[in-house]
């Protein structure tokens, strides 16, 4: 479940009029629970059931061809169960049916070219072979022994209910951030650990690291350079993440707890991806922008902290008014019965801002622009509450 699974699938790589049957053994399989029809990255032996030795190249080949049509025809799949969710992203792009597919017609008409919707949509197709090669280079089991010299879990979801009940004003997570698709280069003189602990000094309670680097110029060295400097503040991974692969890696690069997008993953991966943050030790932060999204997380159990996005992450407008309208009525209600931290995310720059979300009910807060590009973000902090919230 956590990662590389060894199978012996019977397939049937063609029709059977035609071909033979052949048997796929020791195959490495990429499960990813993002719905009942799992995605499959595969690397396969083939053996003949006749217990032939040696297969001809022709019939190797054939078998790859039949293994590439399954993982799209499975892909397509995937994205009618996220389709049923409410996801309008999809996880990759719709490259059509590998050559020779002569498979269901409805498979093809479905086949809507590779030009991403929206921002999101790049972002993720983008990480989706980012993560791929990645994990050719660092697999699963590689990570699992790394594990053993990770720096210690910091007690993440803690250090945001006592900033909450020491200030009286919702905990901040400052957000690391050099540049973002909406809004570009947000500092020009960046030093990630200089800010890290200026907003240490300032009172944040936490710290959120961006780790993408073609989007946001992060990077997951930031978020080491940060942890080993010795900032005593919890870090969040600010990643897109996709793959449960990802939830290792930010494990062992210091992070404390990682970000799950709804609006990206489908309601089995997030699931499945809590159970490995609690393995892990890590605190998970599950993303929501709208009611469906929110009604969904609020279906999953084992969900402690949720950040409500006021930016719209498709069309990047942002509306705090947001966080207001989702936690009204029987949301709301669910939420304080639960004691689930609400954390208030994007569009907030004023102490009236910051009353405002906190009247809707959020205890913690993640700002990144109106503090990381001050000359002191220290100051900014103080700036964005209206009052010093720095212990000293």
């Amino acid at each position: 479940m956590e990662g590389l699974t060894s199978l012996k699938v019977p397939f049937q790589a063609f029709s059977s009029s035609s071909r033979p049957r052949s048997w796929i053994t020791s195959t490495q399989v990429n499960v990813s629970r993002r719905n009942p029809f799992f995605t499959f990255s595969v690397r396969a032996q083939v053996e003949s059931t006749e217990g032939s030795a040696t297969i001809a190249a022709s019939s190797a080949e054939s078998v790859v061809e039949a293994l590439k049509v399954k993982e799209w025809e499975v892909g397509m799949f995937q994205d009618e169960v996220a389709a049923s969710q409410g996801i309008r992203i999809r996880r990759r792009p719709p490259t059509g049916p590998p050559l020779h597919y002569v498979g269901p017609f409805e498979f093809r008409l479905q086949n809507e070219g590779n030009t991403p919707r929206n921002i999101l949509e790049e972002i993720v197709w983008n990480k989706d072979v980012e993560v791929s090669q990645l994990k050719e280079r660092k697999p699963l089991i590689s990570l699992k022994k790394d594990l053993e010299n990770a720096p210690p879990v910091r007690d993440f979801i803690g250090a945001l209910r006592a900033a909450h009940e020491r200030t009286r004003l919702p905990g901040l997570i400052a957000e690391v951030k050099k540049a973002s698709p909406s809004r570009g280069l947000l500092r020009e003189n960046f030093d990630p650990v200089e800010i890290a602990e200026a907003y240490e000094r300032g009172g944040a309670a936490c710290l959120s690291v961006l780790t993408d680097q073609k989007y946001f110029k992060g990077s997951f060295e930031n978020l080491e350079l940060i942890r080993k400097a010795g900032v005593k503040c919890p870090l969040l991974c600010k990643e897109f993440i996709i793959d449960a692969w990802q939830l290792y890696y930010a494990r062992i690069k210091g992070a404390d707890a990682v970000l799950l997008i709804a609006a990206v993953l489908p309601d089995l991966d997030i699931k499945y991806m809590i159970k490995i943050c609690k393995i892990l030790g890590l605190a998970a932060l599950v993303e929501v922008h709208d009611e469906k999204e929110f009604d969904r997380v609020l279906g999953i159990e084992g969900i402690e902290l949720i950040g409500i996005n006021n930016r719209n992450l498709e069309t990047f407008e942002v509306d705090i008014a947001n966080t207001k309208k989702l936690l009204e009525g029987e949301r709301g209600k669910i939420v304080r019965e639960r004691n689930i931290i609400m954390v208030g995310e994007s569009g907030l720059f004023t102490p009236n801002d910051i009353a405002y979300v906190q009247e809707a009910g959020v205890k913690a807060v993640l700002v990144g622009e109106s503090i990381v590009k001050q000359n002191d973000p220290r100051k900014g902090i103080t700036n964005l509450f209206g009052k010093d919230i720095s212990l000293s």
